[in-house]
This record gives structure tokens, C-alpha cells and sequence, in this order.
């Protein structure tokens, strides 16, 4: 457990830090962060980029 509140914060800003790195997705056509997730026709998922309308599964 912590000792301080600043510690707390501390540990909390690193969990969602590495959370984050590992859920988020980028484009492989442009790079960028700002990726959809979609369903697909036959119910599979696909993702959409929506800055370079890229799409991929």
C-alpha cells in the first residue's frame, strides 16, 4: 500500500499508462491512433482508420 496520496496517484497513472499502450491499436496503412472497431458482414470484427479510412480484420 502506498504511503503518501502522491504515491497512489503515482501508481494509478502508471496502470492506466501501460493499459492503455496495450489496448490501443494503430493504422498499418497511416500510422495514427484514431482507429474504429466495427462489426463485419458475416459478424466478424473489422477495424476502420478514421483518419485515412483504411480498413482491415
Amino acid at each position: 500500500m502506498p504511503a503518501s496520496i502522491l504515491e497512489e496517484v503515482g501508481d494509478l497513472f502508471d496502470a492506466r499508462w501501460t493499459r492503455d499502450t496495450v489496448t490501443r491499436l494503430s493504422c498499418p496503412s497511416c500510422g495514427s491512433a484514431h482507429v474504429a472497431q466495427v462489426l463485419g458482414d458475416n459478424g466478424g470484427i473489422s477495424y476502420v482508420c478514421t483518419a485515412c479510412g483504411h480498413s482491415w480484420s
